[in-house]
């Protein structure tokens, strides 16, 4: 089990097994590290997976997070070996699922190789997702005798690619390629494997540019916009994230810095600690 959290660094200080934390500056980097499995899913991995994404709403230091697979793949789902301890215990799937939509850094997924089942559902539940050449993704439940409705796919999948694809995709398990995910919206870009790190090194700096607590704000609100179909309560949502962000400092720091022509440096009156 994952150590408890603590210090100032409460999630990138924890001791892990089969997952690696690797902060780097305001970027966690979170690393299924299975290799020999293709990053399988186990009762240990859920935990560790749970701690890290639970306990970064209590961590201001980090500000986005990039996740990805060691190895030849991204996950294939859950290692069957353990099928047989995955229920019963505190924490669960769909408790990992949870836990990244409700911490407050955006999440990057980096895909390559199979992301299956579970694995698949991890990418779904990343804010946004980059694929590797050889991505391929399916919904691998429904090639096992029970519905491909599980751990939020049917909730994601539709919202990303539409109900038609969505369909295709959980009715027959079938794999989506690299190529296809990025025509069907469910990838934001495709590169080349060795350029995967660098791709979203560049991306979590362009967010860091952003003022932390409008970063944090944006993520939530947009999270819960896509909840609601009224568009009246959306825009009240906005205001209210935007009326936050606008009373501390760095909401004046950027109009200085925009009127000065020069990079706005947030965070020197305005810290954003976490979530309330």
């Amino acid at each position: 089990m994952a150590a408890e959290l603590s210090g100032t660094r409460p999630v990138a200080g924890r001791a892990t097994t089969d997952i690696e934390l690797d902060p780097r500056g305001e970027v966690l980097w979170v690393t299924l590290d299975r290799p020999e499995r293709l990053n399988a899913i186990t009762p240990r991995m859920v935990r560790e997976l749970y701690d890290t994404f639970d306990g970064l709403a209590r961590d201001p230091s980090v500000r986005v997070v990039v996740l990805r697979g060691r190895g030849r793949g991204f996950c294939a789902g859950l290692d069957i070996r353990f099928a047989g301890q995955m229920t019963g215990g505190d924490v669960g799937l769909p408790d990992v699922i949870t836990a990244m939509r409700a911490c407050p850094q955006p999440i990057i997924a980096l895909v390559d190789g199979p992301a299956c089942g579970g694995g698949f559902a991890f990418a779904l539940a990343a804010d946004i997702r980059i694929a590797g050449p050889d991505a391929a993704m399916n919904v691998a439940f429904v090639r096992l005798g029970v519905s491909g409705c599980e751990m939020g796919v049917s909730y994601f999948l539709p919202r990303i690619v539409g109900l038609s694809v969505a369909g295709e995709l959980m009715y027959t398990g079938r794999f989506i390629n690299a190529e296809r995910a990025l025509q069907t919206g469910l990838v934001s870009a495709v590169c080349g494997a060795d350029e995967l790190e660098q791709t979203a090194t560049d991306l979590a700096g362009e967010m860091l540019r952003v003022a932390p607590l409008a970063l944090r704000k944006t993520k939530q609100t947009l999270g819960r916009a896509i909840e609601v179909t009224d568009l009246a309560t959306v825009m009240a949502m906005e205001e209210a994230a935007q009326m936050e962000c606008m009373r501390g400092g760095d909401f004046e720091e950027g109009v200085r810095a925009f009127l000065e022509g020069r990079e706005p440096r947030f965070g020197l009156g305005h810290a954003a600690g976490p979530e309330a």
